[in-house]
């Protein structure tokens, strides 16, 4: 496989790679795949991520850092507020041609035909930056939840680093088997603090290009980018694509369907 920027591997050492991922993934809750996708790809990414930000857009979601780096005090619901580089996340990227053409690489449909099926739907794309200023602190959380409003949980993110992230870049820190518990709340997201109390997890740097299957049950955080260089990683979460929206005030979602299997 040596398609969209895809590093090239033969067709048997990228089975290798899948294989062995999943089963850590299945076993601990995460797992790196090592870098998959070549420098020109990732440079192309960045640039159009950064246009995004700098351009804004109604179709995209928005949320800047927060200005003293907690997350207790991030701006919520101000959407883009002006051209910068210090947007915390923005969401919906699927609805931009290169990065929606990313998603689709063959890579990560094999992953996701593998853990969830033949029929597949894109949950959220969402880039996640820690800005060269240090960016947000994320507490210990679960993608999960009542609050996503969903009819079943989903299980598989796919994160693509598309910068170095070193552990000074405030990189992904796990915590081993902790999908195996279940939801710490009903509710999910952030982890109460009496417990979460005193947990360490599992720090894990990573190069451009490598990418980290995280269950969505499994504990996460990250901490603040000292290196002076903005560390982007693209998340992708994907489902079963029998998943219903449960939410009633507004207009049920629907999810995009990926990765199809022709028929016949």
């Amino acid at each position: 496989m040596t398609a969209f920027g895809l590093e090239k591997d033969s067709e048997s050492a990228v089975e290798d790679t899948c294989a062995r991922g999943i089963d850590q993934y299945r076993a601990r809750g995460f797992a790196s795949l090592g870098v998959q996708f070549d420098e020109a790809l990732l440079a192309a990414l960045r640039a159009r991520a950064d246009q995004i930000m700098l351009e804004g857009d109604p179709r995209y979601f928005f949320q800047r850092d927060a200005p003293d780096g907690r997350y207790e005090t991030l701006p919520r619901g101000s959407g883009w507020t002006g051209p910068g580089l210090d947007y915390r996340k923005m969401e919906k990227l699927q609805l931009d041609p290169l990065f929606a053409a990313f998603i689709e690489n063959p890579l990560f449909a094999r992953i996701a035909h593998e853990v969830i099926g033949p029929a597949v739907a894109l949950y959220r794309a969402v880039l996640f930056t820690k800005g060269k200023d240090g960016g947000t602190h994320l507490p210990w959380h679960q993608d999960g939840g009542s609050f996503w409003g969903l009819d079943r949980a989903p299980v598989l993110q796919i994160w693509t680093a598309l910068d170095d992230a070193p552990v000074e870049s405030g990189c992904l820190e796990l915590v081993p088997e902790t999908h195996l518990r279940g939801l710490a709340t009903r509710l999910g997201g952030v982890i109460p603090d009496d417990v979460s109390c005193g947990i360490r997890g599992e720090l894990l740097p990573a190069r451009a290009g490598e990418v980290v299957l995280i269950h969505n049950h499994a504990w996460h955080r990250s901490g603040m980018n000292s290196t002076g260089r903005p560390r982007r990683a693209l998340t992708i979460c994907l489902m079963s694509a029998e998943t219903r929206c449960t939410r009633k005030k507004r207009t049920p979602r629907t999810f995009q369907r990926l990765y199809e299997i022709p028929r016949g």
